[in-house]
């Protein structure tokens, strides 16, 4: 198992990296964006340490790096500026399908909290998880942990033709189980929040590990082009997947090695790979003919 861990820009990284990604686990900064998807620094949203990020570029480098039948899982919320939701979001899932991708599903990730809630509206406790995929996904191993009410009943029920009339259905052969495929909103509290204090917005591990094993399986390439405090790295190596991770912090990638026990002898079978967006630029091959990807 390799595990690669690229200090760099996304948008300069992927173009190094071959496309033999599996799944894309990832969640971007909120960000505002104008129509033709320039970041818009005015209104003081966070900028990451100082650094911004091309979001056409890292689209296009996504589409490239992915696998036939491979998926990207996209979590994003809108910052809402002046009162106003910026439809951050909206835009990139168009810009998304424009290169290429097809829109899967729009998962929503219900995460039961919240900070510094407005005191003229509800309180928003969902990100979006937009699922794409390069054509028809070739994995999906869907969780059945949803309880389902008619346990034990035979499977009836109707269906709506296109001229309005609708039919009744049923299949004796097939007997309701106790549990079912869960909905596509996912209740998930973000437990991880507070430990990794070095990090301002940690990725819930549970999220992670649910996406990685719904769309990937054991050995495949997974990649994280924005990898934060390293979620989706750590739970990788707990699956058993390939992982590529890229983050432009230095800091951030520090925290990533401590956090993972970096080359230690805990994980013996796991070969540690650090390199940096200038080694790549000195040998654009290295992924490929030293570290053999």
């Amino acid at each position: 198992m390799k595990i690669i861990l690229i200090n760099g820009k996304a948008e300069y990284v992927l173009p190094y990296i071959p496309p033999i990604i599996n799944l894309t686990v990832t969640s971007p900064p909120y960000d505002d964006m104008d129509k033709n998807y320039n970041p818009i620094q005015k209104n003081g949203l966070r900028d990451y340490k100082g650094y911004s990020w091309d979001f056409k570029a890292i689209a296009q480098g996504l589409f490239k790096v992915t696998t036939e039948g491979g998926v990207v899982v996209w979590v994003v919320g809108d910052p809402t500026i002046y009162g106003n939701e910026s439809l951050a979001s909206s835009l990139q899932k168009i810009y998304f399908k424009k290169t290429g991708f097809n829109i899967h599903d729009t998962m929503i990730w219900i995460k039961n909290q919240l900070s510094f809630p407005d005191n003229n509206k509800y309180y928003n406790a969902f990100e979006y998880m937009f699922i794409l995929s390069k054509g028809k996904p070739k994995t999906f191993n869907p969780i059945k942990d949803k309880i389902n009410v008619g346990e034990g009943r035979k499977w009836s029920g109707t269906h709506r033709k296109k001229t309005g009339e609708t039919i009744n259905v049923k299949n004796d052969n097939y007997i309701r189980q106790k549990y079912g495929v869960r909905w596509n909103y996912w209740l998930i509290y973000n437990q991880s929040r507070g430990i990794h204090s070095e990090h301002p917005a940690t990725f819930p591990e549970k999220l992670a590990h649910d996406h990685i094993i719904t769309w990937s399986n054991e050995n495949d390439w997974i990649l994280d082009p924005m990898t934060g405090s390293g979620t989706v790295m750590k739970k990788c190596i707990e699956l058993n997947h390939n992982c590529i991770g890229v983050e432009i912090s230095e800091e951030y990638c520090n925290l990533i090695k401590k956090r993972l026990n970096w080359n230690s002898s805990i994980n013996p079978d796991i070969e540690f790979i650090y390199l940096t967006e200038q080694d790549l630029l000195n040998e654009p091959s290295i992924m490929t003919k030293e570290h053999k990807v």
